[in-house]
């Protein structure tokens, strides 16, 4: 796949359709592009997607962590993708994320306001951001020392892809006869990528994402955003907490939460047919 500079580092990205009707997406925490991987296919070829890889994911550069991990910030993630996107040649577009890619936009969106049209979130961390004690950086220790422990930990990410008595404390996650063989074969593929990681990664992110919290700044800053948003939410999502993105759609001037019923944290991985048929609305349609 091809790589692009962006300033010191080069960012590995992805290219989908053609056309003017340009989105760039972000994707989360412990992942990289693949995430994507069953959606992109389904999208018609108007819809002009980019999707790069953060420093420290998948195929991009992997820089040595400073010691106060400042050089894998949220803030350092967003000038990375915008200037992989000005690089491109992209001078205004939309932006589509995951997870932690959703305050990674939002920090894109309070730098550069005028390059962005709308946004499309999946399951996002809010700007209020999320607070991790030394227990749940622990979390993040225990998954890169542990293969099957990080494989179970990223079930619980996709629960309707996994049976539920197989989700309990020290088993192994197992699929659900429904789950198809291609959700299979990515989920694996996304859980090996995380042996690839950069620890500006695994640890740098949650305690740039903690810091974000402590700062309070984007909490206070959104209500400044009034870039469209929708903001999608999988009911049985453990990981973003309902009350945060509620807070967001009722701050920002022109947001809207919709509930996904039955569906976690990963409608990218769990129902890849509907996430594409409500990207292509929501970036075809007239709203």
């Amino acid at each position: 796949m091809p790589r692009i500079s962006a300033g010191n580092v080069a960012l590995n990205y992805v290219e989908f359709g053609k056309g003017d009707n340009i989105v760039v997406f972000i994707h989360g925490n412990l992942g990289c592009l693949d995430w994507m991987n069953l959606v992109w296919p389904r999208l018609p070829e108007d819809i002009h997607v980019f999707a790069f890889d953060w420093r420290g994911c998948g195929d991009s550069d992997k820089p040595s962590p400073t010691a106060d991990y400042s050089n894998y910030s949220i803030t350092q993630h967003a000038g990375d993708m915008i200037a992989a996107t000005r690089k491109l040649g992209i001078k205004k577009c939309c932006l589509a994320n995951h997870s932690t890619g959703g305050i990674i936009c939002t920090r894109m969106l309070l730098m550069e306001p005028a390059m962005f049209v709308k946004v499309f979130c999946l399951d996002p961390v809010a700007p209020v951001s999320v607070f991790f004690d030394e227990k749940g950086i622990g979390l993040f220790r225990s998954m890169k020392e542990n293969y099957e422990f990080a494989y179970s930990i990223m079930a619980g990410t996709s629960p309707s892809l996994f049976t539920p008595e197989s989700m309990q404390t020290g088993q192994i996650p197992q699929f659900r006869d429904t789950a198809t063989p291609e959700q299979r074969d990515l989920f694996k593929l996304i859980v090996d990528k995380t042996r690839v990681l950069s620890d500006g990664i695994w640890f740098g992110t949650p305690i740039n994402l903690t810091r974000e919290h402590q700062t309070g700044e984007l909490k206070k800053k959104q209500k400044n955003i009034i870039h469209q948003h929708l903001i999608l939410w999988g009911e049985k999502d453990v990981w973003i907490s309902r009350s945060d993105l509620e807070e967001m759609a009722r701050e920002m001037p022109n947001c809207e939460l919709k509930i996904l019923p039955g569906i976690g944290h990963c409608m990218n991985l769990e129902n890849p047919a509907g996430l594409a048929e409500m990207f292509v609305e929501y970036f075809m349609g007239k709203n």
